[in-house]
């Protein structure tokens, strides 16, 4: 068996499958964790040229799209501005920053051997392509949402060296900005992604189920998932102090102006008693 290739790329945060699959013509209903598999008849329309057998296009709806079997490099481009069609979002001059390459080989061996590039099968399966994809697809949306969180450390840098400079005011709006931007960070790791998650075939197949988690391992998901989620209730709690200070000065500005209105008041009244005022 010839070795079979995968390339993958984080094209976006999320894509619709079901518009896809019905633009297509596949009369099936998506789910997340079922990708979207294009090949065949429906490759060749949008390469607009044949395609082999054994090349296909996997889609996921985390935003993460896998090549199988690419052989010519303009497909990507034709593939990316077919998906702009169901997700505007998508930036094509942008889509190789999160990428990652791996192949599937099959020879005389005991047992499965991974290196950082290839695995090496002693026998085929039908789920290895579909379970290697899928590790690929959630490592590369992993890497873009690894450096979006990168992003929030550095603005909430620059927030605690306001503070450090008695620059105490933090506006509600910018609260809220920052505070949305870490729950969509948070949304987009675990709602979309779903690392903890396992395709079907993994609970009814032991050897699917095992590759699965084997290739989890060694891609450091679950490492890389429980560092992610360590940083993010970090900034929750970032966020707290800010929102805790920030309700403070508001409080003491608050009894400020309530101790100014008292004095005022007093002031007035002493110089009305004074005959200086009617």
């Amino acid at each position: 068996m010839e070795a079979i290739t995968f390339r993958a790329f984080a094209v976006a945060n999320e894509i619709d499958l079901n518009k896809i699959a019905i633009y297509c013509g596949i009369p099936k209903k998506f789910t997340w964790e079922e990708p979207l598999i294009l090949k065949d008849d429906i490759l060749t329309s949008i390469f607009r040229h044949n395609i082999g057998g054994s090349q296909q296009v996997l889609v996921f709806s985390f935003g993460s799209i896998v090549f199988v079997n690419q052989t010519k490099p303009d497909e990507m481009n034709d593939m990316l501005l077919f998906l702009r069609r169901f997700e505007p979002d998508i930036e094509i001059q942008h889509a190789t920053r999160y990428t990652d390459d791996y192949s599937l080989h099959q020879e005389e061996t005991e047992k499965l051997e991974w290196t950082d590039e290839y695995v090496v099968v002693p026998e085929f399966e039908p789920f290895y392509p579909e379970l290697i994809a899928t590790v690929l697809a959630k490592s590369v949306a992993l890497e873009k949402i690894e450096e979006q969180l990168g992003k929030i450390h550095d603005k909430l840098e620059y927030m605690i060296d306001r503070l450090e400079k008695g620059k105490l005011r933090i506006g509600n709006k910018e609260l809220a900005r920052t505070t949305a931007t870490i729950v969509r960070h948070e949304y987009n790791t675990l709602g979309s992604i779903m690392i903890l998650d396992k395709p079907d075939i993994t609970w009814t197949n032991g050897n699917a189920g095992m590759f699965y988690d084997k290739m989890l391992e060694f891609f450091e998901l679950n490492d890389r998932h429980t560092i992610m989620r360590s940083k993010t209730e970090v900034l929750y709690h970032i966020m707290e102090g800010f929102s805790t200070i920030s309700h403070s000065i508001r409080g003491l500005f608050v009894e400020w102006i309530v101790v100014i209105l008292i004095v005022i008041e007093v002031v007035l009244s002493l110089l009305q008693v004074a005959g200086w005022l009617p």
